[in-house]
């Protein structure tokens, strides 16, 4: 927005006048509310940069709008009053009372960083409690508490700041996931061990933020006051924080040891909530004698005797979750925001390993006794375990899958083969066969990992969940629909019960058995599923997230199966718009959607519209992937069916032997692709009656198709069927019959067998 706001109107309302503050999330301008003729403070956050798609933006439009409406319901003298929200020029704004004082931040500054006089902390932590005991009753939880982001006020009043932008932040967190852009939200010196974890967050994790922020205010640094972000990491997660009073002795008992009970690092060992903490303030200010009633964190005699170095970094790095690699440490005791590299949820270097107690209290087997591994060479097999990754996000699944079953080799050789690293390596080989056209190697490895991950981590584990639906997937690749439903089934239970009919990795499994159920036959219930989870992901993320997107792609499927095209032609219509929009005219799901978008008009008998729809296609398919890009052969073979729809054979001939050589020379000669293209060759031939040739491309087809599928598949005995058909059309009437006859038998045996 720039420094210069003077006659800068937000929605014809509110003039901004000067700039008071910038911050990781935006910038604050003192305004007026010409409405009401009072001064505000307006908090404008920054726009998005190109490198967020439309769909993500929508997203955080309307979180932004729901968060701003939560932390506009926050009525309590300690927490910042948010008056209005909007968007003004594609740049959504807070209209937030103006403060007259000085965050806690700029109170240190003021201070040389020098510590807060006692009463004045005291006072501030007494007030601070009380507005996170208000809003925590209120189920509001704040996630970035810092001294940036509460206010002293000119009259002693301390408000907490940013409830809800701190919210949208968790957002967009979330929303980044989903769409690989990875922002993680918090500032490494005030960040709970469970944040670091990326463990869900409660109020205790606000609390431990809480103790943080004390702990500067007391001793004029915060707990771990590291320059390496790494290091800060490790600190609060590994290492006991030194007693404030070591720093200085002047500190009260009581203020010592609520900081480190607040400082615990598991959440269970904190205070109970935030109004214990008041009282137990209040007790402290009458009570010269302080006795704990929390039992604070117990230190673990092995780490009392680490330093603080370069060497425990490296050596706890590995347990770190992806996330934080590259992370810097921002600044302290100030507003600068946090970017970091994109989550890898497959990373598996979050903890350490535990052996899971089933429900009788028996421990499952643990592995024998194996030397340690050195933290270099954790540290070495986790960064080439993201490389593996990176690569795979690069669409390079053949180099990824040889970077993962080398550090899943190696990851055995260390840690064993049930260990979690290990099985997570072995995950990706997996996921990496599928990608590049071996599911029947990747069910064997899915398999392996599903079995041993229920074994050791349990079968309601989401990481056991995420390899049976991966079975289930690959299930479905080679045919085998009827298996893949019951995985399916079984794991959409799971989900449902642990975490809710609406979180995603639910939505995602539903919306995979709605496509399933389409491949049994059951196309009716395919549809009804698949329009469920179109409204609920329309509900949870948005109408045009992409996820959304291709579930309704996946209902305009389904309503073609049934024979309504009309309504699968309107789908198809609107999934391609609103993919353009959102993702780009190129994009593959783009292109993608409006090829289904000809399949229908050709269906519907609206061939000359089709045909301009396939024209255009292909010239956008071979600009953006290539003239021998499958995709673009795809919209070519489109063209020719429709020239064939209109009579214009002798075009469309010569499209399809086209299209069927480049296959050929591309794909193989028996790749489905091929053989599709050397039937359409077929049909050309008939229509412009060349028989003789046709039964000979026939015949071609049904041979390939029963090599690679089987006499009694489908798509042979069709095959056979057309050979049939062109025998008639030469005379060869008794030829035929005895064909179509063999083909009724074939098909007659498959359907007693099934």
């Amino acid at each position: 927005m720039g420094d210069t706001g003077e006659n800068r109107l937000i929605q014809g309302r509110y003039r901004l006048l000067d700039l008071i503050g910038r911050g990781g999330m935006g910038e604050v301008w003192r305004a007026r509310d010409e409405s009401l003729g009072r001064q505000v403070a307006v908090k404008c956050l920054k726009p998005l940069g190109h490198q967020h798609d439309h769909s993500f933006t929508r997203v955080l439009r309307e979180r932004f709008r729901r968060e701003a409406r939560v932390a506009a319901a926050l009525q309590h003298r300690g927490v910042t009053v948010v008056h209005d929200f909007g968007e003004s020029d594609g740049v959504l704004y807070l209209v937030m009372e103006l403060l007259d004082g000085r965050n806690l931040s700029q109170l240190l500054e003021d201070n040389k960083q020098h510590p807060l006089p006692v009463a004045d902390i005291v006072e501030v932590a007494d007030q601070v409690a009380a507005a996170l005991a208000y809003t925590h009753r209120q189920g509001i939880v704040h996630r970035d508490l810092k001294p940036a982001n509460i206010m002293r006020l000119d009259d002693g009043t301390v408000k907490i700041c940013d409830f809800g932008i701190a919210r949208l932040g968790h957002d967009i967190g979330f929303t980044s996931r989903l769409t690989g852009t990875g922002i993680a939200m918090g500032t490494p010196h005030y960040m709970s061990p469970e944040q670091i974890g990326g463990s869900d967050v409660d109020q205790r994790s606000d609390l431990y933020s809480f103790g943080c922020v004390l702990y500067e205010l007391a001793t004029g640094a915060p707990p771990f006051d590291l320059d390496d972000a790494w290091a800060v990491l490790v600190g609060h997660r590994d290492t006991p924080p030194e007693p404030p009073r070591s720093h200085r002795t002047e500190l009260p008992e009581f203020l010592d040891r609520i900081i480190l009970d607040l400082l615990a690092k598991e959440p269970g060992q904190r205070p109970h909530d935030a109004r214990e903490v008041g009282h137990r303030i209040d007790a402290g200010r009458s009570t010269p004698a302080y006795v704990p009633t929390v039992v604070s964190a117990r230190v673990r005699p092995e780490t009392l005797q680490r330093p603080a170095s370069h060497q425990v970094q490296q050596a706890h790095e590995a347990r770190l979750p992806s996330w934080t690699h590259g992370m810097t440490t921002g600044h302290k005791a100030t507003g600068a925001g946090l970017r970091s590299t994109p989550p890898d949820a497959a990373a598996g270097l979050t903890g350490d390993w535990i052996a899971r107690t089933d429900t009788r209290g028996a421990q499952a087997p643990v592995p024998a006794e194996r030397p340690a591994p050195s933290p270099e060479l954790l540290t070495t097999l986790a960064g080439r375990h993201n490389a593996g990754l990176s690569l795979g996000r690069l669409g390079r699944w053949a180099e990824a899958g040889e970077v993962h079953r080398a550090v899943a080799a190696e990851r055995e050789h260390a840690l064993g083969p049930d260990h979690p690293d290990t099985l997570a390596s072995r995950y990706e080989v997996g996921f990496t066969l599928s990608r590049t056209g071996r599911p029947a190697d990747a069910l064997r490895e899915y398999t392996r990992v599903a079995g041993t991950r229920e074994h050791v981590l349990g079968p309601d584990h989401p990481d056991t969940l995420a390899a049976c639906q991966e079975m289930a997937y690959v299930l479905g690749r080679l045919g085998r629909h009827f298996e893949a439903h019951q995985i399916y089934t079984t794991v959409l239970a799971t989900r449902e019960r642990a975490m809710g009919p609406d979180h995603p990795d639910t939505l995602r499994c539903r919306h995979n058995l709605a496509f399933n159920l389409s491949r049994l036959g059951r196309l009716e219930d395919s549809y009804r599923m698949a329009n469920e989870v179109a409204t609920a992901r329309a509900r949870v993320l948005g109408a045009h997230h992409p996820d959304t997107l291709v579930t309704r792609y996946e209902v305009a499927y389904a309503l073609g199966q049934l024979g309504r095209w009309p309504e699968a032609l309107g789908t198809y219509q609107e999934v391609a718009a609103a993919r353009a929009q959102a993702l780009g005219p190129d994009h593959p799901d783009t292109l993608a959607a409006r090829y289904e978008v000809g399949i229908s008009l050709g269906r519907l008998g609206r061939s000359a519209q089709a045909l301009e729809l396939y024209r255009g296609l292909i010239d956008d398919r071979t600009r953006v992937h290539g003239p021998a890009h499958p995709e673009t052969l795809r919209a070519r073979h489109g063209l020719g069916v429709n020239l064939g729809r209109l009579g214009r054979w002798e075009e469309a001939l010569a499209e399809s032997r086209d299209v069927r050589a480049v296959r050929e020379r591309i794909l193989g000669a028996d790749h489905p692709d091929t053989l599709v293209s050397r039937r359409e060759v077929a049909v050309g031939l008939g229509w412009l009656g060349r028989w003789a040739d046709a039964l000979t491309e026939y015949r071609r087809v049904a041979g390939a198709r029963e090599r690679v599928l089987g006499v009694d598949h489908p798509d042979a005995l069709a095959s056979r069927n057309d050979e049939a058909h062109c025998l008639e059309q030469l005379g060869r009437g008794v030829e035929a019959a005895e064909l179509y006859r063999r083909v009724a038998a074939l098909r007659q045996g498959r359907a007693g067998a099934s």
